[in-house]
C-alpha cells in the first residue's frame, strides 16, 4: 500500500507538473487552538490532465527534477467554473 495525498491544484502553469497544496490543521501544543498549516508538492502529470481547482491524489515517486518527487494518481473532483466562464 503505497502513501496518496489529496490536495487541490494551485498551478498548473508548467508542462506537465503540478502545484498540489494540501492542507491540514494541527493543534497549538500551549493554546489549544487549531492552525491552518499547509504543504506544497510539485506532482507530474503526464498528459496536463489536472487544472487549476482541481481535488486530486497524488503518490510519492522517483525524483524526477530537483524538486518534482510525486505523481498524479487521479483526479477526484474537477472544478468546472474555469471551463464556464
Amino acid at each position: 500500500m503505497r502513501r496518496v495525498v489529496t490536495g487541490k491544484v494551485v498551478s498548473d502553469a508548467m508542462d506537465k507538473t503540478i502545484t498540489v497544496r494540501q492542507d491540514r490543521l494541527v493543534k497549538h501544543a500551549l493554546y489549544g487552538k487549531y492552525i491552518r498549516r499547509a504543504t506544497t508538492y510539485k506532482a507530474h502529470d503526464e498528459n496536463n490532465k489536472a487544472q487549476k481547482g482541481d481535488v486530486v491524489e497524488i503518490t510519492p515517486c522517483r525524483p524526477m527534477s530537483k524538486t518534482k518527487t510525486w505523481r498524479l494518481v487521479s483526479i477526484v473532483r474537477s472544478d468546472n467554473l474555469a471551463e464556464n466562464a
